[in-house]
């Protein structure tokens, strides 16, 4: 690939947390820091795609960026739900697509702020975008020692310097990955029951073996220090028909926005990172040596500071803060499953989803009473209602695939 002209990287948060001024002016530092803001042929722009009811946020908290800040960002995006209807608008005026297309494009939910962080950073030329989340901060933590060692990482710049020769860019994770909190097993609940409830919703990357492996670092996940030493870069494998990412710590080449596929989750659900997996078996996607550490629970906000913890706490099943996480956590796996199943092992779908009934039967009353929640025991209902409704979330997903190809068709004519 050839670029002659300045390279235009945004990079592109979705957000709903007021928490993301502090990490805008981590990642803004991170990347004066690293000297590229100096390079005169790379424009560094931003866009912000922003949920106001997530968290009963203001607008205000999250246009209102320091003045400081602006003088190493080239232009700034501002996405809210009125902005995503606008665009949908101009684009049925156009004849590009229809009013209904247009809402299944930009509807509200996950998918529909990153597609319109997508479909933004194209509109606006961008040759590369990085996905950034407002919980994960640019360090990585490791555990060489009795005590946690950190480091900073060069997000950006190791997305820009290898994101050229991919179609997808893929970065490492550290930190609190998993909402899953530390379990003490008991009468109540053995290792056994846990087991059975974690294979029962678990998919490709959420299993058993990485589970327990988590929960005996107490839930954190430690960096690995021959990557972060390490100058590999490696293509990711094809697993059972998808080739796995995360939706942060992530570049995308839009340089031809033909070879761009939209995000997509069922209405409810979470996974929109996985459904993008599964269409990637003809792309380029690579892991570059490069973590981000995670805030999973909330609970590190002055590493934003420069306060470094010498030992991470165990995530504990202790506060209702906690355990509600864990239990949307779970449904929101247990609502896009499903549909997962249904793309990915079409032949043995009705088989797992007995299976997942049979598992989950079993268990539920065990979790609901160990966590003190009774409604975990609506798992087993909403599995049974995306069950019900797969081959139309199935629909909506290959419909928006074909709405979002002849939308970037235009683009690539208009490029």
């Amino acid at each position: 690939m050839h670029i002659d002209h300045k390279i235009k990287v945004g990079i592109g948060f979705a957000t709903g947390r007021k928490s993301f001024q502090k990490v805008l002016r981590s990642y803004i530092r991170n990347w004066e820091e690293s000297g590229l803001a100096e390079n005169g042929n790379i424009s560094l722009n931003l866009f912000v795609a922003y949920d106001l009811t997530y968290n009963q946020t203001l607008k205000k908290d999250y246009v209102d960026i320091h003045e400081d800040l602006k003088k190493s960002i080239d232009n700034i995006v501002f996405i809210g739900r009125s902005d995503l209807e606008r665009e949908g608008r101009e684009l049925a005026d156009k004849g590009i697509i229809d009013d209904r297309e247009a809402q299944m494009i930009f509807r509200k939910g996950y998918a529909a702020q990153r597609n319109g962080l997508l479909y933004s950073a194209v509109k606006s030329g961008m040759d590369f975008l990085i996905f950034l989340d407002d919980d994960e901060y640019p360090v990585a933590v490791t555990k060489t020692r009795e005590y946690a060692v950190w480091g900073g990482q060069h997000v950006i710049t190791s997305h820009i310097r290898h994101i050229a020769r991919a179609d997808i860019t893929h970065g490492y994770h550290c930190g609190y990955i998993s909402p899953i909190p530390y379990v003490e097993y008991n009468h109540v609940m053995p290792e056994n029951v846990f087991r059975t409830f974690i294979e029962a919703i678990s998919n490709d990357i959420l299993n058993w073996d990485n589970v327990s492996k988590v929960m005996q670092n107490g839930g954190v996940t430690y960096a690995d220090t021959k990557i972060l030493i390490g100058d590999e870069v490696r293509e990711v494998e094809e697993i059972n028909h998808a080739k796995f990412i995360s939706g942060a710590n992530l570049g995308l080449n839009l340089t031809d926005p033909r070879r761009i596929f939209p995000f997509y989750n069922p209405v409810g659900a979470r996974g929109e990172d996985t459904f993008l997996s599964t269409c990637l078996t003809d792309r380029k996607v690579v892991r570059i040596p490069c973590y981000t550490f995670h805030d999973g629970f909330s609970t590190y906000h002055h590493l934003l500071e420069g306060v470094l913890p010498i030992r991470l706490k165990f995530i504990q099943a202790d506060s209702e803060k906690i355990i509600r996480r864990f239990y949307k956590a779970c449904l929101g796996w247990i609502r896009y499953k499903p549909l997962l199943m249904y793309i990915t092992e079409p032949g043995s779908y009705e088989k797992k989803i007995a299976e997942m009934r049979r598992k989950l039967g079993e268990v539920l009353p065990a979790i609901a009473a160990y966590f003190d929640c009774p409604d975990f025991a609506n798992i087993l209902p909403e599995l049974e209602k995306y069950n019900k409704n797969v081959k139309k979330h199935y629909h909506e997903f290959m419909e928006t695939k074909r709405v979002w190809a002849r939308m970037m068709e235009y683009f690539a004519e208009n490029r």
